[in-house]
């Protein structure tokens, strides 16, 4: 994650933040990357259990900003008709780390009653927005505060799923506090997503019991996370990992090291996970390698992919592609 991006908060914009309400009863998720493009409707599965007539559904929602649309997922099946999101950052084509701020997102992080950001260094431009607009009956949840990580740690927690656990139960919490007239109706949602969330848990409890041990490389740290809770051996150079993360040149040694481990030098690499939105032409020359030696190479992605699936059905699919590598490298030898 780079540090010190560039905000787009200044020249006016502090007049622009007006702290008010804004009530929006179309559909419950937006998700946007530019105010020049056009807002999607995402709403999952999951968020619309429970739906009512149209008489009955509520014209005032919870407004709602994430800064990532992996939380924004999580939170839009808990909130459900009672909650209108907007997630910011979803480009497929981009990478997270580079994200820049404009005014429209000054703007509806100022009139949200509830902010969602990642923290850790990697979202710091919406936290600075956060911090300019200064509403004082807004609710903001840090995740990197929540889970006690400071920056300078690795801040994918999302494919963590303990730490998704624990965001969950505070997204749930703060719903309530919000909104707690809805107690009962965020208390179901929350048993749903639970329950919808299982799916993803199990497959990465069959992975560790079935490749724990298992070598693997990562063009970056992204990863991290699912190889510590599978029980995969991920061996890349942590220094080259980190350093694509943050869009450096990873130390020279580290390079030579990567490639020796593709070479099978100190033992065959099972499968080669790559970052598809962080694509340098060093983790292109990585990935040549790779398939050159007829390692599986697995795609992940940082945001939800595609955009309009649930955080648990992306999850999911990223595991089975990591599962059938596996098994084809098994069967292989």
């Amino acid at each position: 994650m780079k540090s010190g991006q560039k905000v787009a908060i200044g020249g006016g914009i502090a007049s622009a933040i007006i702290i008010t309400v804004v009530v929006m009863s179309s559909a419950n998720i937006f998700v946007h990357n530019n105010a020049n493009l056009p807002i999607q409707n995402n709403t999952s599965p999951v968020a619309q259990s429970g739906t009512m007539s149209t008489n009955q559904i509520p014209t005032s929602k919870v407004q709602i900003v994430a800064a990532e649309n992996f939380w924004g997922s999580l939170v839009s099946q808990l909130g459900g008709i009672h909650a209108q999101v907007l997630s910011i950052v979803t480009d497929p084509n981009a990478d997270p780390h580079e994200y820049e701020s404009n005014t429209a997102d000054a703007q509806s992080i100022a009139n949200a009653n509830y902010v969602i950001v990642n923290g850790a260094g990697y979202d710091d431009w919406a936290i600075k927005i956060i911090g300019a607009s200064n509403n004082q009956n807004q609710k903001v949840l840090n995740v990197a505060d929540l889970l006690g990580k400071k920056e300078g740690t690795n801040p994918h927690f999302w494919y963590n799923p303990v730490y998704v656990n624990q965001t969950v139960a505070r997204m749930y919490s703060d719903l309530v506090s919000i909104d707690p007239t809805n107690t009962a109706y965020y208390k179901q949602q929350y048993a749903d997503l639970n329950a919808s969330l299982g799916q993803y848990n199990t497959r990465i409890d069959k992975i560790k019991q079935q490749f724990a041990g298992t070598r693997v490389a990562a063009t970056e740290d992204v990863f991290a996370y699912v190889a510590n809770a599978t029980g995969l051996d991920l061996i890349s150079p942590p220094e080259f990992m980190e350093a694509v993360a943050e869009g450096n040149d990873p130390p020279a040694q580290s390079i030579v090291q990567f490639q020796q481990q593709l070479q099978g030098q100190g033992g065959n690499v099972a499968v080669l996970v790559y970052n598809k939105q962080t694509v340098t032409p060093l983790t292109q020359s990585i990935k040549a390698l790779a398939a050159q030696k007829d390692i599986p190479i697995v795609g992940v992605t940082e945001t939800i992919q595609p955009p309009d699936v649930s955080f648990q059905d992306w999850m999911n699919a990223e595991l089975i592609s990591l599962q059938n590598a596996l098994n084809t490298k098994a069967l292989g030898q």
